[in-house]
């Protein structure tokens, strides 16, 4: 069954060849048109080039500020630790991937204060925001930088 699959009839087109003499249909100018600078080898404008005019990316004005060194966190809330983790559980960076809470790849794990959390969880983090550590030891927790 799977070997006489095929596509349907005038779906597959065969490669237009251009250049290959007057009789193809395709010879001369290989349907690039007569002269001027797309037509040459190698031609054609930069992208973003506009003829000379002042093009659309310098015309616009600039804004802010954008930090090369910034670092992105991955953030999780007291709430989703709550909902996936029992009483006593070691919560890391595997344990947060397994349970769906972050994505594998990102950058450092931050634990955020939304929400409220009334079981001792170990929470291992990168970072911790102020309000976060407080309501995990709160609870009984701790609240560990690794």
């Amino acid at each position: 069954m799977l070997d006489r699959l095929s596509p349907p009839k005038g779906a597959v087109k065969n490669k237009k060849r251009v250049g290959r003499g007057n009789s193809s249909g395709s010879g001369r100018c290989a349907g690039r048109g007569d002269k001027g600078q797309n037509s040459r080898s190698g031609g054609g404008v930069k992208p973003g080039f506009e003829g000379g005019q002042m093009p659309l990316q310098r015309r616009l004005p600039k804004r802010g500020f954008k930090n090369p060194f910034r670092t992105e966190y991955r953030v999780i809330n007291l709430d989703g630790l709550s909902a996936k983790f029992a009483a006593g559980d070691t919560v890391d960076e595997a344990a947060l991937v397994s349970g769906g809470l972050i994505r594998s790849a990102g950058g450092p794990v931050k634990v955020l204060g939304n929400g409220d959390i009334s079981i001792a969880l170990t929470v291992k983090a990168n970072a911790f925001s102020k309000s976060a550590t407080e309501k995990i030891t709160e609870a009984g927790g701790i609240a560990e930088v690794c």
